[in-house]
């Protein structure tokens, strides 16, 4: 008997814990099916996660790619206005060396220029202002009233030649014709006298130059070519003072 009981109660025992051991495993296999929902669940708030992060990293790199391109552009754009600006510093740099140069240069020529004035000024004030047309013919002619023959024809000689388109040019070349005269040299006196009657036979001198060649040519000697010379003063230059004169040397030879 007693080891009947003994039987059962191990028996009830070993039931018992049986029946325990299987309670256990349901309560782990509950738990490990939660915590398997539990990282289930973590693992796809992980990925979602994820996914969000991703597609943001991926709209961020995207932005980011459009910003760097914009940049690279922006940076291309100013680096090509950076050129253009150094090109035309550059070209602003050689224009105004050369406008230097030139400015320069004209400096230079202007500067010549004035003391190439300034010299020929200093020059023109050292020489003595040549005569007026009416004072150089005054000159000669007093040289002439004063007796100084010679030099009042070689004062007419410059008139001539410094004033060549003179009113005064016949009076000039009588008077040289007159002052050989005075000084007795009658042949050329008489040339110097033609002379005023080729060229100028229109002007007051002319009858006077026609009656000076009289004069020499009877202080020579030769009446006839003396009484010829009137006559062609009277018929040609009738009426002027030289002609009455000659009527008078003619009617005094008779």
């Amino acid at each position: 008997m007693q080891l009947h009981a003994a039987l059962l109660l191990g028996l009830f025992l070993v039931t018992g814990a049986a029946r325990a051991g299987m309670f256990d495993d349901d309560e782990a296999r509950k738990d490990i099916a939660t915590l398997r929902a539990q990282v289930g669940a973590n693992q796809k708030a992980t990925d979602e996660r994820l996914a969000k992060i991703e597609t943001l990293l991926q709209d961020r790199a995207i932005e980011l790619v459009k910003l760097i391109d914009e940049l690279k552009q922006e940076l291309a754009r100013m680096r090509g206005q950076i050129e253009v600006q150094i090109n035309q510093i550059d070209t602003l740099d050689r224009r105004q060396k050369d406008l230097y140069v030139d400015l320069d240069a004209r400096l230079r020529k202007l500067e010549a220029s004035v003391q190439a004035q300034e010299k020929q000024a200093k020059q023109a004030a050292s020489v003595p202002e040549p005569p007026s047309e009416s004072k150089a013919y005054e000159a000669a002619l007093n040289q002439f009233k004063l007796g100084n023959f010679q030099s009042s024809i070689a004062a007419f000689q410059s008139f001539l030649a410094s004033f060549p388109d003179s009113q005064q040019v016949s009076g000039a070349q009588y008077w040289i014709g007159n002052a050989y005269y005075a000084l007795r040299d009658y042949k050329t006196a008489i040339a110097a006298q033609q002379k005023v009657l080729a060229l100028w036979p229109d002007s007051p001198k002319a009858p006077d130059a026609l009656l000076n060649i009289a004069s020499c040519q009877a202080e020579l000697g030769d009446a006839k070519a003396a009484r010829e010379s009137m006559q062609v003063l009277l018929k040609k230059y009738p009426g002027t003072p030289a002609a009455e004169q000659a009527k008078q040397r003619l009617a005094g030879k008779r």
